[in-house]
């Protein structure tokens, strides 16, 4: 059976292709945490792609975010294979991405996973996003019959940020009630501090940070209410849903907002506290 602390372990970390990040990450990350980098229409695909492979080189393995909306093309599209494969990348997640006006023919990921299937499947694990809470433009009935729609060329879900354990239970059980049997990486938001999490919103650019604090207000104000937001709480909550055989939650995605070197302080003092799984 799946403890809590089997999910502690098989954590990854997502981060924002910023300078400093890098070095952050190797100086406190160790090699076996997998590194997500996302990427934005601001920052372009190229400082995703050029982040993933200075960590893939430095022994992580990395999953970039190819967003939809700022691929180009079927020619772009594997001109950024031929480069993930060169960097020994083997997972890849397939967001549609923020970028409005899109970069070229793609307005959502349905298409580009597709084309990647078309194209002998070049990565052995391919994410798509999940939605606990609602989208704040997508009706939730539509995100999952979309998730449906892109299961079969998918290998796992990572869902969303959700500060609700409730919310997250209700949502695992409509996915499975649908019949997807993707693995699930839970979204969670890191043990991030209100002014880090202010400096880092300026640091991703004005405009960028504008429109995520519009879309997602109730995060912002989870984050700053004194008392107001506990991963360890969360997890609490959540545990009976994490750990069912049903679920089928394989792992933790953690949103870090680029303060890794805290949280990964974090959860080496929260697996000290939580349980050891029985040897075998």
């Amino acid at each position: 059976m799946t403890t809590l602390s089997d999910l502690v372990r098989s954590v990854r970390y997502e981060v924002i292709p910023a300078k400093s990040i890098e070095a952050t990450v190797v100086e406190s990350v160790p090699t076996d945490v997998t590194v997500a980098v996302t990427a934005s229409p601001t920052k372009g695909l190229d400082a995703t792609l050029e982040l993933a492979e200075r960590l893939a080189g430095q022994g992580y393995r990395v999953v970039p975010h190819l967003s939809a909306r700022l691929v180009v093309d079927e020619a772009h599209l594997e001109e950024i294979v031929k480069r993930m494969q060169a960097a020994g990348v083997d997972d890849v997640f397939v967001p549609a991405g923020d970028a409005d006006p899109p970069a070229g023919k793609y307005e959502g990921s349905l298409p580009v996973l597709a084309e990647l299937t078309r194209m002998g499947r070049p990565f052995g694990n391919v994410g798509i996003t999940g939605y606990p809470e609602s989208h704040p433009s997508i009706d939730d009935d539509v995100t999952i019959q979309s998730m449906w729609d892109k299961r079969a060329h998918a290998t796992y879900i990572v869902s969303n940020m959700c500060f609700d354990a409730a919310a997250i239970g209700r949502w695992i059980g409509r996915v499975r009630r649908r019949n997807v049997a993707l693995p699930i990486q839970v979204g969670l938001a890191g043990p991030v501090e209100r002014t880090k999490l202010l400096s880092m919103a300026t640091k991703i650019g004005v405009g960028e940070s504008t429109r995520f604090l519009t879309k997602h207000v109730s995060w912002l104000v989870r984050f700053t209410a004194p008392g107001g937001y506990s991963p360890d709480r969360l997890l609490r909550k959540a545990a009976g849903t994490l750990t069912s055989p049903d679920s089928g939650v394989a792992g933790l995605h953690v949103f870090t907002f680029n303060q890794v070197a805290e949280t990964e302080h974090w959860r080496q003092r929260l697996l000290e506290r939580l349980p050891s799984p029985p040897r075998s």
